[in-house]
């Protein structure tokens, strides 16, 4: 598998779904996958909880700890997109959003959503529960309603 930085790059027009990743155990992960579920997508997206016995049984050539630390994509096509890149493939998944993932990939903008990611990214490692099914109520993000979209 490969991983590159712009999923409308090479290959663009070809990916069938993207599996998605997540970490549900973060509050920001589990709003987000919520979040994206709710748009319209150009690209299905699938969301498998990391490290989850089915991402190793889809997946077994994954190193499984290394996608509880940053989101992973992982197109039809083997193609895989780890940490800002796979935020981008997200947001390149959604109908509403493909024109902004283009925009935030851009040479002049890369560095922009890099910092911003990683500050997400350093907030959700402080959020974190420790257990798989952590309590819904403890978290900041798991009462989102129609005012998050």
């Amino acid at each position: 598998m490969t991983e590159y930085a712009d999923p409308a790059g090479h290959g663009a027009g070809r990916v069938g779904s993207f599996t998605v990743l997540y970490d549900e155990g973060c509050p920001i992960c589990r709003a987000a996958r919520r979040w994206l579920a709710a748009r319209t997508h150009l690209v299905p997206l699938i969301f498998v909880p990391a490290g989850s016995v089915e991402a190793r049984r889809l997946f077994p050539g994954l190193d499984h700890a290394a996608t509880l630390r940053d989101l992973t994509v992982i197109a039809d096509d083997g193609t895989y997109y780890v940490g800002d890149a796979a935020w981008l493939a997200c947001l390149w998944a959604l109908a509403e959003h493909r024109a902004t993932a283009d925009r935030l990939a851009s040479r002049h903008l890369l560095p922009a959503a890099r910092r911003f990611i990683a500050a997400a990214a350093a907030v959700r490692a402080s959020t974190r529960s420790p257990g798989p099914d952590p309590a819904p109520a403890a978290d900041y993000g798991d009462h989102c309603d129609d005012r998050c979209r």
